[in-house]
């Protein structure tokens, strides 16, 4: 009798497609996709994008960006992209503020003239990091290579600093023993510029370095500026895709047949779907970010343009999103399943659940593929990084264009439900 139960159980499981999706389907997805993204993240260190801005233009510079070029952990950016006007501090800043690369070095000017003193009291000219806080990695694996850099790529200029603080606190050197370690200096240089740098751990700081948080100073809510975005997009899917199942609960009960008998065709009532689909996720973004803003002071008021632009466009097209899935489906139980499977997915290759910049260079590049990455970097560009309205131009377009692709798609699959 028991087996009886066993087997009955697993006979049920079968005909039912959704329970079996949701059991074995979903769980392979998911494992897929974070595997991809921390099982990459553990056998190759992320390349961290770091604009560099030469304002010394010396040999000292040059070589110590040759010796950043090297690290396998960086990618340098020289210039601005379809130029070969090299970055100064202005147009290093921009590029950070933009999005483009999560943190600029400047180079000081006389950097290649300056002595290192061991002490804490280093008046020299500093270097400065730039960094945008929506990467809180990325400025420390800057400063810790370029650490690193200066002691083992260009260790003459700790020798100087040696040889320097020598000479001040052994009560001077004589002419002569300076002659000799001047030579010997000359030397060294000769040797080191023939001899590649050996690749070896960091050392404690000797150079300062001032760091400047260029995007996030002003933000009063770090966490709901950067995530709003992401929970409010995911929601507007699973609610999109759920009140499009509408359109497979008339059609089980007949009552679109009958809708459709009237005057009203079938492309009107998906228009009238997806206007009330539309309005309902509008509604429900704004609800959401309304919250945000009394809750945890997220800066609405301030940004209320750009943000209209992003709620309607990205409602706009989950909305066609959802009565897509609808159309697809045969049930309203297969909607449940694809649904579930289809959203999370999703969302975690769009940066709904974790941060793009920190996924595979293939991932970040796969995400632009999805509507919902876009509809993340426009509140991203409202919210995080304050550009323009003209920022919003391209995510926008994206956006509707989705969305007209998604209407067109439903409109064509639903033509089995059409009464001829």
């Amino acid at each position: 009798m028991i087996a009886s139960v066993v087997r009955a159980g697993w006979l049920n499981l079968r005909r039912d497609r959704a329970a079996l999706m949701l059991s074995f389907i979903v769980p392979i997805v998911f494992f897929s996709i974070f595997a991809g993204i921390f099982g990459a993240q553990k056998s190759k260190t992320p390349r961290t994008t770091v604009v560099v801005a030469d304002l010394d233009r010396s040999d000292s510079s040059g070589r110590l960006i040759e010796a950043l070029k090297r690290e396998s952990a960086l990618e340098v950016v020289l210039s601005p992209k379809k130029s070969t006007t090299p970055f100064d501090a202005a147009s290093a800043e921009a590029f950070v503020r933009a999005g483009d690369a999560p943190v600029a070095l400047v180079i000081p000017k006389g950097f290649g003239t300056t002595r290192i003193r061991f002490n804490a009291a280093n008046d020299g000219p500093a270097f400065r990091l730039m960094s945008d806080s929506a990467d809180p990695i990325a400025d420390q694996v800057v400063g810790g290579l370029l650490q690193k850099t200066m002691m083992m790529s260009m260790p003459e200029m700790m020798m100087d600093a040696g040889v320097s603080e020598v000479d001040r606190w052994s009560g001077g050197l004589t002419p002569q023993q300076k002659a000799a370690l001047d030579q010997n200096m000359k030397s060294y240089r000769a040797f080191s510029a023939r001899t590649p740098a050996a690749n070896t751990t960091s050392s404690d700081s000797l150079i300062r370095i001032e760091k400047t948080d260029v995007v996030g100073q002003n933000k009063s809510n770090v966490v709901a500026a950067l995530y709003a975005a992401g929970i409010g997009v995911m929601f507007l899917l699973f609610t999109a895709s759920n009140a499009g199942g509408a359109l497979l609960e008339e059609n089980e009960s007949g009552t679109l047949d009958r809708i459709l008998t009237t005057r009203l065709t079938l492309t009107q009532l998906l228009l009238g779907k997806l206007v009330y689909l539309w309005t309902l996720g509008f509604t429900q973004i704004c609800v959401m970010f309304l919250w945000g803003a009394i809750a945890f002071r997220l800066q609405l008021i301030e940004h209320i343009g750009g943000f209209l632009i992003m709620a309607l466009t990205t409602s706009l097209a989950t909305s066609a999103f959802g009565l897509l899935l609808a159309s697809v489906c045969r049930t309203r139980a297969q909607l449940g399943a694809m649904s579930t499977l289809v959203v999370l997915s999703l969302s975690a290759i769009g940066g709904s659940m974790f941060p793009r910049f920190l996924m595979p260079a293939g991932l970040q590049k796969a995400g632009l593929v999805l509507f919902n990455s876009w509809a993340l970097e426009g509140f991203t560009n409202v919210f995080w990084r304050e550009l323009p309205l003209q920022s919003l131009a391209l995510p926008a377009a994206v956006l509707v264009g989705w969305a007209i692709v998604f209407f067109i798609a439903s409109r064509q699959l639903t033509k089995r439900w059409e009464i001829v």
